[in-house]
């Protein structure tokens, strides 16, 4: 089992100290959050050991679990790395693309592990799919949210798109070409909807909008490929395959069959891929740790983190 640690006990360091505790691959040491009347309460009503500083706790673990607001992620995901700690760090990797290549830097320089907390990857609707997700054209995402405080001290870009943006460049195997975007501010210092057109040098487009104002929660994406199209519910975790083929000699009566202009007919059919329930951030937690064992590249490494917060950058600079 590796001993890990995590820095920040708010709503989702909290998860993340819970799920550690759970986990069969880790030993939960503790945790440290600077915000002393949090974290004593925390320590208190669910009894994991409070550490005094950020130094103790790391000192003490081989795994650094970093859930504090994004501003913080540099100098703690640094700390770690030079105590020789591996670090899962949640997403966005860092508050700048500076940052995240000086600690891609580090973390190669110090021979340690590191993983993105992208939890959608993880995702069964995502996971269910992604092997039948091959040469996408045009991808579409939606991913609203009703509002809430938390979050807001960063664009929704970062709050929320930023997810769909690792997801699509995780499946399109090709550089961005061209980024064009607009947001609005509603509520918020920085924008609270968002979207964004990534075209992509192999030909592919993707259109994102986020919101954090919505009257309704959705996150779904749909991938356009040759003769098929799939559908990803990553809310109520449901995928759909919809694939085109040439018409059999003998087609069933209650065949779905389309003919063009020329004469040519295809039959439609549905796939929907079983689901198999799973708690995503405990997925990812334990995906760690196995990489760490075997040596392996995490699911989702710094560089990958790196990349979706340099598109994510790339759209925010459209609205300046």
């Amino acid at each position: 089992m590796l001993k890990a640690g995590v820095l920040g006990a708010g709503h989702l360091g909290k998860i993340h100290l819970k799920l550690l505790q759970q986990s069969k691959k880790y030993e939960l040491v503790g945790f440290f959050d600077p915000f002393t009347e949090n974290a004593e309460k925390v320590a208190k009503e669910f009894g994991y050991k409070l550490f005094d500083s950020i130094e103790d706790l790391i000192d003490a673990v081989e795994v650094v679990d970093i859930v504090t607001p994004t501003l913080s992620h540099f100098d703690c995901a640094k700390l770690a790395i030079e105590k020789g700690c591996h670090i899962f760090i949640e997403k966005p990797i860092t508050n700048t693309v500076l940052e995240a290549e000086a600690i891609k830097t580090l973390a190669s320089q110090n021979h340690v592990q590191g993983q993105v907390g992208h939890v959608e990857r993880f995702n069964p609707a995502f996971t269910a799919v992604r092997d039948k997700i091959n040469n996408p054209m045009f991808i579409e995402t939606h991913r609203l949210a009703e509002f809430n405080p938390r979050g807001t001290d960063v664009p929704v870009v970062l709050d929320l798109m930023i997810h769909d943006i690792d997801i699509i460049l995780s499946v399109v195997n090709s550089k961005v070409k061209n980024v064009h975007a607009s947001g609005v501010s509603v509520i918020s210092e920085t924008p609270d909807i968002a979207n964004a057109r990534i075209e992509f040098e192999n030909g592919c487009v993707a259109n994102l909008t986020a919101s954090r104002i919505s009257m309704k929660n959705m996150r779904k994406t749909r991938f356009f490929q040759k003769d098929a199209y799939i559908s990803v519910n990553f809310l109520s975790k449901e995928s759909e395959v919809v694939r085109m083929k040439n018409v059999p000699e003998n087609p069933d009566e209650f065949a779905m069959i389309l003919q063009n202009a020329e004469g040519i007919k295809k039959q439609i059919y549905f796939e929907n891929p079983e689901i198999e329930p799973n708690n995503a951030i405990l997925d990812e937690l334990e995906s760690f740790a196995d990489a760490i064992e075997n040596g392996t590249k995490p699911v989702v490494s710094l560089s990958a983190g790196t990349e979706a917060l340099r598109v994510a950058q790339m759209v925010i600079d459209c609205f300046k």
